[in-house]
């Protein structure tokens, strides 16, 4: 196993490599001192325990075999969202609630039959708009489910509405910490409306990452999961730019 730490403007890149099965964060620091020390700095091995760096070995510990930080607390992983243990992740959900294909479904199908039964009593969800439900088996606590738009070229108003996802999403977000009073929480996306509802993967990218950077809630820590090694270049990309 390798822990590659690389720096780009500002941005940090940890890639984990050479992986076959989900490490535990105490080895993967055992792997840091014990397997590749010598490729490392000494500054980069304590930033890797520090700051952004403890963030990212938490998330190659999650399973993600790559993580990208930039420094207003946003994180770009690729991974399986229904994986993560985290205080809230976002459901890419259908108006219903009652479940659907792609990241819907398998939320549905993980979190388990006390998920849908929950969504029953919300009576639906409107396009850009968000709604709260438990995680039951998720490890994540919560699942905030919004509605991203369909695609229509671009006429339709589908920037504001797929805008409105991440900043209703974090409006309860926000609202979730402070009812528990909590310190800090972590939010994880998936990528929405990219999908059946075809929205163009680089804009969505774009609007995704400006709206968290706008709202800049030093409380509440972004991670964009990315299924697909296509958006996981995106994110990338943007958030070393």
């Amino acid at each position: 196993m390798r822990i590659i730490s690389g720096k780009a403007r500002g941005t940090k890149l940890y890639t984990l490599d050479g992986v076959n099965t989900r490490p535990t964060l105490d080895r993967v620091k055992e792997s840091l001192f014990n397997i590749i020390q010598n490729d490392l700095l000494d500054a980069d091995i304590l930033d890797l325990f520090s700051g952004s760096g403890a963030l990212a070995l938490e998330s190659l510990s999650r399973g993600a075999k790559q993580a990208v930080l930039c420094d207003n607390n946003i994180e770009a992983i690729k991974g399986d969202i229904t994986n993560l243990d985290v205080d809230i992740i976002v459901n890419a959900a259908n108006k219903s609630l009652l479940g659907g294909g792609g990241v819907d479904g398998a939320i549905h199908r993980k979190a388990g039959k006390e998920l849908l039964e929950e969504c029953k009593k919300l009576h639906g969800c409107n396009t850009g708009e968000a709604k709260i439900t438990n995680g039951y088996n998720l490890k994540a606590r919560k699942i905030i489910h919004t509605v991203g738009p369909v695609y229509y070229g671009g006429n339709h108003n589908e920037r504001e509405l797929l805008k409105n996802c991440y900043k209703n999403s974090l409006f309860l977000a926000e609202t979730y910490r402070k009812e528990n009073n909590l310190n800090n929480i972590t939010i994880a996306f998936p990528c929405i409306s990219t999908g059946i509802y075809h929205f163009p993967k680089k804009e969505a990218s774009l609007i995704a990452i400006n709206t968290v950077k706008e709202i800049n809630n030093p409380n509440i820590k972004v991670i964009f999961v990315c299924f697909e090694e296509e958006d996981y270049k995106l994110y990338s990309m943007e958030l070393q730019s």
